[in-house]
């Protein structure tokens, strides 16, 4: 059986061709950033890239065809930012990024995916994907006013493909696995609780073995020849619990009680008395509503540290939200019987009321009586 010809080249050469085939379901080509992504863009002339007009990309010179990076490439990039007024607000001369991985602000990474290497381009970020309502003050940066629009002029210098994880040698996987261990605390600080989350679990990729066969590989020279002692792979684990710890916190805010009870107990495997992590699980247990398991954990963490005011504010409060629980619990059991908290007090006032007089006329009576009693002997008499 002879195979099908294969199609002209011409005919399938460019990724836009190539989205659409049928099988490639899961791409939508009238998507702005999918647009974006797919076309050239001529000199001088303004591009949309989301299609709302808050990020916007103007090349000034063109790079090298056919070389833009993809996801978690290594960028190296030069750039100056502006406000609108002409203050510089960021600048940078040889900085390297993930793609990705959140380790500039949004804008400036989206855009940067759709450069080609040695491109100059300016790119104009709308304050939601820059610095948002709360700005920057980090000193001795610059502050950036809340709300502003910055514009940027990038050169996108050099792109190098993500470096194998399992081939860098221990030193530089705690190096890298920190740094975004730090950014995610950065984005945590913010409020921005899913971009902290997407930078704690890249850095658990670096500090957090996947298995026991990977501690022990740890444990042997590297490729480099470099010999990792007990005490290395002691300080990279307390780093991976610290990033379990934050990760916990920013899942936590975000309602994820599931995933943050997961995140908790990594530490607390391995650090049992690790006050943050107990603390945290009681705030987890108490917020899906198990209150006695959470009163015996933040206990636990209070023996600990005895004078931790969250901790005793947090205990108050389930206390009396146990305490309320439980009165609750009580009047639908009367309830179920039958009455309710008010009629139950109503009738036995009613029943207080009712002894009250009966033993009111009972004095009453025997007092008469008595009375009677005296006056008929004195009369007999």
């Amino acid at each position: 059986m002879m195979d099908s010809p294969l199609p002209p080249p011409e005919e399938n050469h460019t990724q836009a061709d190539f989205i659409q085939k049928e099988l490639n379901f899961d791409v939508d080509p009238d998507d702005p950033m999918t647009k974006a992504t797919l076309t050239d863009h001529p000199v001088n002339e303004w591009m949309d890239i989301l299609g709302n007009g808050q990020l916007r990309k103007k090349v000034l010179k063109a790079g090298q065809k056919n070389s833009r990076p993809n996801r978690s490439d290594m960028c190296v990039l030069k750039y100056i930012g502006k406000l609108e007024d002409g203050t510089v607000v960021d600048e940078e001369e040889d900085i390297t990024i993930q793609l990705g991985d959140a380790e500039v602000i949004q804008g400036l990474d989206l855009a940067t995916a759709l450069m080609d290497v040695e491109e100059e381009a300016v790119i104009e970020v709308h304050s939601r994907f820059a610095y948002g309502s709360l700005g920057r003050k980090s000193p001795p940066l610059p502050d950036i006013p809340p709300d502003a629009k910055i514009i940027y002029e990038v050169t996108l210098k050099q792109v190098e493909m993500e470096p194998d994880i399992e081939e860098l040698d221990h030193h530089d996987k705690r190096r890298i696995g920190n740094m975004k261990r730090e950014r995610g605390n950065w984005w945590f600080a913010r409020n921005e609780n899913s971009t902290a989350i997407q930078c704690y679990r890249r850095a658990l990729e670096y500090l957090a073995p996947s298995s026991e066969n990977d501690m022990l590989e740890q444990k042997k020279s590297d490729n480099k020849g470099e010999n990792v002692t007990d005490a290395d792979l002691q300080a990279m684990l307390e780093d991976a619990l610290k990033v379990h710890n934050n990760l916990a916190a920013a899942q936590l805010k975000c309602e994820a009680y599931d995933a943050a009870l997961k995140s908790v107990e990594n530490v607390l495997r391995c650090q049992p008395q690790n006050v943050k992590a107990l603390f945290r699980k009681g705030k987890i247990l108490h917020y899906k509503g198990e209150h006695h398991k959470a009163c015996s954990i933040l206990t636990q963490a209070l023996k600990i540290d005895p004078e931790n005011k969250a901790i005793q504010q947090e205990l108050l409060i389930i206390k009396r939200k146990s305490a309320k629980d439980a009165r609750h619990e009580k009047n639908l059991y009367r309830k179920m019987l039958g009455a309710t908290p008010e009629k139950s007090q109503a009738s036995s006032s009613a029943r207080s009321h009712k002894a009250s007089t009966n033993l009111t006329w009972s004095i009453l009576g025997g007092t008469a009586v008595a009375i009677v009693g005296l006056i008929a002997y004195r009369f007999v008499s």
